[in-house]
């Protein structure tokens, strides 16, 4: 038989991904929170364990784009920083040894005919017994920056802050109101040595907390504006703001701008899985699994009814997703193992 150029494309591809012969119990899709805290509860369940991530490094988007963030809301820590979080959760989770492969991104999920699930990145073949899907909010692109001139300073335009001391002594305007822009203002806030916040509504979408320690900082708060011009010779030097209202304009001195306008989030190859979804999130039930038996998901990635969306909300998902995961791989194993504080080392 003679192959077609398509045909023999995809056995030249298939003939450079690599293939992990050994079958893990547990796969875990996503390095993120969720993710790292589930690797650490197949430990618990003395599952076999690996984590799969698109991105360079574990944590997600606490490592990739909020860093320096502080979190206020885990429990056991008034505030902590994201990235002092993430490690303390690579801590906990590397206590069992998971296996780990970064800089993959699953693109198939199949079933084998003896049950073993064959996921298949764009570097390897892997099998599993089982599959958590951790994914945050799956593949994530920062929404445009609205306004004339964005595209003329790539380098002065941050849609994220991985390091506050790139902005010491700046003077820097953020854009947006929701949480991520508060954030970036508040961390800003005594680095900088002006920041702007301007949003184009009087409300802001931010934690109430963060709003109420918002009008209490030194940020330059403008409401009703919006960014129109960005200006400059060499660098960035200047921004035009408009007020949607008076339609009076204002032209302040800035060296660089944060965007707090989000990221646009879609599942990417996800959606081919044969996965039941809603509104760009996995359905699930209350022991977190999906409609493929054997196929499980927990973080903000799930929707069921009065979900929220917390990193603790994750935290508890997961040992859901494990302990049910675990009685899928093995039907005589118990499904609660008893508390943590009862475990002999």
């Amino acid at each position: 038989m003679v192959s077609t150029a398509r045909e023999e494309n995809i056995l030249a591809s298939e003939t450079l991904l690599t293939r992990d012969e050994q079958v893990y119990d547990i796969t875990i899709i996503g390095g993120g929170p969720t993710g790292l805290f589930a690797a650490f509860y197949c430990g618990m369940r003395d599952a076999t364990c690996k984590i799969i991530d698109a991105l360079p490094e574990l944590g997600g988007q606490l490592a990739t784009l909020y860093p320096e963030k502080f979190i206020y809301d885990v429990g056991g820590f008034p505030k902590i920083r994201s990235r002092d979080l993430v490690e303390q959760l690579k801590q906990q989770a590397f206590q069992r040894g998971p296996a780990v492969e970064l800089n993959q991104r699953v693109e198939t999920l199949e079933r084998r005919e003896d049950g073993t699930f064959e996921l298949t990145t764009d570097k390897q073949v892997h099998l599993s017994k089982a599959i958590i899907i951790c994914g945050g909010i799956g593949v994530f692109t920062p929404k445009a920056l609205p306004g004339e001139g964005a595209d003329r300073f790539p380098d002065d335009i941050h849609y994220f802050i991985d390091n506050l001391d790139k902005f010491r002594g700046k003077h820097v305007l953020v854009v947006g109101g929701g949480d991520s822009a508060v954030d970036f203002a508040l961390m800003l806030d005594n680095v900088a040595t002006e920041v702007t916040l301007i949003h184009r509504r009087d409300q802001f979408r931010a934690h109430e907390e963060s709003v109420k320690q918002l009008y209490e900082s030194k940020v330059k708060i403008r409401t009703f504006t919006e960014l129109q011009t960005l200006d400059g010779h060499a660098r960035l030097e200047s921004a035009t703001l408009v007020n949607n209202k008076t339609k009076e304009t204002e032209r302040i001195t800035i060296d660089s701008v944060v965007s707090g306008l989000g990221f646009s989030a879609a599942l990417g190859p996800m959606n081919d899985w044969g996965l039941e979804i809603e509104n760009n999130e996995i359905v699930v039930n209350t022991r977190m699994e999906t409609n493929i038996p054997g196929v499980y998901a927990a973080g903000d990635i799930v929707t069921y009814p009065g979900k929220v969306k917390l990193i603790a909300t994750g935290f508890g998902e997961a040992p859901t997703a494990v302990n049910n995961a675990k009685t899928f791989i093995d039907p005589k194993a118990r499904l609660s193992p008893g508390h943590s504080s009862s475990r002999k080392e």
